[in-house]
């Protein structure tokens, strides 16, 4: 067995592992080595983010092709999907496996394909050979969580990796959750074609969203006849002759194919984690506001770290535990500010502290709202739900969060990410110019409520 001396050490070459060795490489001249078992290049450009987002596009094409072609004067005939040609072509977006390993060679790194295992706090093993080094950065991912439903191992469900390799649209499908991955993947299928059904545990959608706007959203994706069903569960599955029966609130739901979207479970059993004292927490490794973990030289960052699961926290992660690593640890976590959206149609994006939040942290909470319809660009496609709401500080009339439901929500909640950090009030949003016609002048109207 051969040993190799490195600086840096990271399991994982997805987002957070390859900013992270990148960072260590060219700003603190590092010797990195690279361990992937699975997929080099990480989920999100493979089998998460950017190939979802092709079929988002694809959906979203399907859908104002059928209902706004004609009204506009385009005669086309009723639009159908291919959807092994909507795969090829997510395919051709996506860079091969070939292809990372050779751009991640060519950045300097020591390539180590296999599982990892930990020998002791600075070394691990893959295949035959050690490598060892003061600083470890675990960045292994997370994977689909199964939840633990009697019959569930009779049934061929899918998930978001194997729904993007389908190659015909599901008669009907059955959604387990409606966080983002569900609410996509069920307005994607719904569009397509499918009869699809949505159960979702919580009382509300989108569950870390502002009540509001997840309630407009519902009403968006029911509204193009997506059934969902709250406040409920799946009690069992079982194989049917054309797929699955799924009994849900004592009713029995058949489908063709059962979709999973019951959140996420971290990559960490093939670590031997527990041979060196890594504690695991329910939402992944535990971690400090410096990415640490319970053991020196050990940090994690991404999906297997216990926060936020976004490809921007993962990066964002992997620059405070490199800057950590070698440089004083000034730097904390801080999510105060963060952007997210559900890229549904329309979007649900928020930035800040929902109402809810904002009272449950003691803040004297006012908020103003503005409809999607009353804006001049939405009624252009014929938005009939929407909103944007500002929830703000009384005394101060400090912004707290803004929540807007509308296509190029996701753009509009990323550019408050500076504003919301420099503390603006209701007054300085209502006050400044805007776009005409836009998405984003909604806020405007909306702030100019609370004069």
């Amino acid at each position: 067995m051969t040993t190799e001396l490195y600086d840096l050490i990271v399991l994982g070459a997805g987002s957070a592992a390859r900013d992270a060795a990148g960072r260590a490489s060219r700003e603190h001249g590092a010797r990195v080595a690279i361990v992937e078992r699975t997929r080099w290049g990480g989920s999100c450009p493979n089998v998460a983010c950017r190939p979802t987002k092709a079929y988002l596009v694809a959906a979203e094409l399907m859908h104002d092709v059928r209902h706004h072609a004609a009204e506009r004067g385009v005669d086309l005939p009723a639009p159908a999907i291919d959807l092994a040609r909507t795969r090829a072509w997510k395919d051709s977006l996506i860079r091969d496996q070939e292809s990372w390993v050779e751009l991640l060679t060519q950045a300097g790194y020591g390539v180590y394909p296999g599982e990892a295992t930990f020998v002791d706090e600075h070394t691990v093993r893959v295949g035959d050979t050690r490598l060892t080094a003061e600083r470890i950065l675990i960045a292994t991912g997370s994977r689909t969580a199964v939840p633990p439903t009697p019959g569930i191992e009779d049934v061929d469900w899918i998930d978001h990796i194997s729904a993007l390799e389908l190659t015909e649209v599901p008669e009907s499908l059955l959604v387990v959750g409606g966080g983002p991955v569900g609410l996509e993947f069920a307005q994607i299928f719904a569009r397509f074609g499918s009869r699809v059904t949505v159960v979702n545990h919580g009382a509300q959608i989108a569950a870390r969203a502002d009540a509001d706007a997840a309630r407009e959203l519902q009403a968006a994706l029911e509204e193009e006849g997506i059934e969902i069903v709250l406040n409920a569960g799946v009690d069992s599955f079982s194989r049917s002759a054309t797929g699955a029966d799924a009994i849900v609130q004592g009713r029995t739901i058949g489908v063709s194919q059962v979709l999973l979207a019951t959140g996420r479970t971290p990559n960490v059993e093939e670590l031997g984690l527990d041979r060196i004292g890594v504690e695991v927490g329910r939402g992944g490794l535990v971690v400090d506001g410096h990415q640490r973990t319970t053991i020196d030289g050990i940090w994690a960052a991404g999906d297997v770290a216990a926060g936020p699961m976004f490809t921007p926290t993962a990066q964002y992660q992997a620059r405070l535990a490199v800057a950590d690593m070698f440089g004083d640890g000034s730097q904390t976590a801080d999510y105060s500010t963060l952007p997210t959206a559900i890229f549904t149609d329309p979007e649900l994006g928020g930035i800040g502290l929902t109402e809810a939040e904002a009272a449950e942290q003691g803040h004297h909470v006012d908020v103003v709202m503005h409809p999607l319809s009353s804006v001049t660009r939405a009624q252009y496609i014929g938005a009939k739900h929407g909103l944007y709401k500002i929830v703000f500080d009384t005394p101060s009339r400090r912004v707290l969060g803004v929540h807007v439901v509308s296509r190029g929500a996701s753009d509009i909640v990323g550019s408050l990410a500076v504003a919301l950090r420099l503390g603006p009030t209701v007054d300085d949003f209502a006050g400044v110019h805007h776009v005409y016609p836009s998405f984003s002048e909604g806020l405007k109207a909306a702030a100019e409520q609370a004069a």
